[in-house]
């Protein structure tokens, strides 16, 4: 990997619990349903002005992210995001090319992944070797504006206990290499293959990261703050903490809900300033990562506090009641309940795709099946207009 030291960027304080979100799709062919390798060609010949946001390349050509603006509401983020998937789905439609959601691509061969052009992405296929291209699993990022670097550093330890809940609800990757891993979201087991991956240390505050940071680049572990793989981190170009754990849903839908949800646990949380010890959750965080990647909504989490286990399903309901408050100052009521409803019905997007194999008996058509729910997508509209 390069070794051109790069230096954290002072914290850009911004209007605190403002949004941004990154979705990271796949791009798969109209004849088999399988990634194609057609990123930088389809992104060269794009006709977009950015009005939505951006749309830019992953570490693969089988990839494509799209990024919205900063918003205020999470309305905002919905017509983001709706946009963005209109003009990705029109001009995919141009090239013969079919984009589509969910976490990993069903039974796609990651040797036959190719590296996108950039000194980034081949610096980071030089040092990791084949994980690189097995890093061609597709999550969203939900960023959160911060006030100042201390309150960053606070909220992106503070919104550590809560993982397994977004990972939970966003869960849509129940296949791998042709194969039903009998897990929810198995897109995050490729992301624990990274060294710096998993929960950040106890920090005091900001002075605390840097610190932190610079002892790993002393020991040439870090060179800038983007091989920090870590669940949840600050964003100091940005003035956000960045939630970093959500597969890619199906439907732009579900990540404007899960938005909703790092808006208003964000929210609740810097108003309440709940008591948490950060080095007990340490010891147990692990664990209930892998409980709601594996069991989604039938986890069970591990309380180091009480020291007993409750079921997340439980858990994640009266976190819901509790942010009822705080969804109504945000104006964003009816984007939580969306969530809400998920929770009793047990359906994730990870049942959704089982419930289409167990139809088709057949993969490929479960992709054809997920890109359709994409492209025809009518998003949610809480005035009640058409998107």
């Amino acid at each position: 990997m390069s070794h051109q030291v790069t230096a954290i960027a002072c914290f850009k304080e911004s209007q605190p619990l403002t949004l941004g979100v990154e979705l990271e799709l796949q791009l798969v062919s109209p004849r088999d349903f399988d990634l194609t390798r057609g990123a930088t060609d389809l992104l060269g010949s794009m006709d977009y002005d950015d009005r939505f946001g951006e749309i830019k390349l992953e570490i693969t050509e089988s990839m494509i992210e799209v990024a919205t603006l900063p918003r205020a509401s999470v309305d905002g983020i919905a017509a983001d995001l709706d946009g963005l998937r209109k003009t990705l789905v029109s001009q995919c439609s141009q090239n013969n090319i079919v984009v589509c959601g969910g976490g990993t691509h069903p039974f796609h061969r990651w040797p036959e992944r190719r590296i996108c052009p950039g000194e980034r992405f081949d610096a980071l296929y030089s040092h990791y070797g084949y994980l690189a291209k097995q890093f061609t699993v597709f999550g969203q990022h939900i960023h959160v504006g911060c006030s100042s670097a201390d309150e960053a550093i606070w909220l992106t330890q503070a919104l550590g206990a809560y993982v397994p809940f977004f990972i939970a609800l966003s869960a849509s990757s129940p296949f791998v290499d042709g194969v039903d891993t009998l897990f929810q979201s198995a897109r995050l087991n490729a992301v624990s293959a990274f060294p710096l991956s998993g929960q950040c240390p106890e920090l005091r505050d900001w002075s605390g990261f840097v610190e932190h940071f610079s002892f790993l680049q002393a020991c040439g572990i870090v060179h800038s703050i983007k091989d920090l793989y870590w669940d949840i981190r600050p964003k100091p170009e940005f003035g956000t903490v960045e939630i970093r754990v959500c597969d890619t849903p199906l439907t732009v839908e579900r990540a404007t809900a899960l938005a909703a949800l790092a808006q208003c646990l964000a929210r609740y949380l810097l108003r309440t300033r709940p008591p948490f010890n950060t080095r007990l959750h340490l010891h147990v965080a692990r664990y209930n990562k892998f409980q709601a990647c594996r069991y989604g909504f039938a986890a069970l989490l591990s309380d180091p506090v009480g020291q007993q286990q409750k079921a997340l399903k439980e858990s994640l309901g009266e976190l819901l009641e509790l942010l009822a408050e705080d969804a109504r100052a945000l104006g964003c009521s009816l984007w939580l309940e969306r969530l809400g409803e998920l929770l009793k019905t047990w359906y994730s997007d990870a049942d959704w795709l089982r419930g289409r194999q167990a139809m088709h008996m057949n993969l490929n058509d479960v992709v054809r099946d997920a890109s359709l729910r994409l492209r025809n997508e009518t998003v949610f509209d809480p005035r009640g207009d058409k998107r």
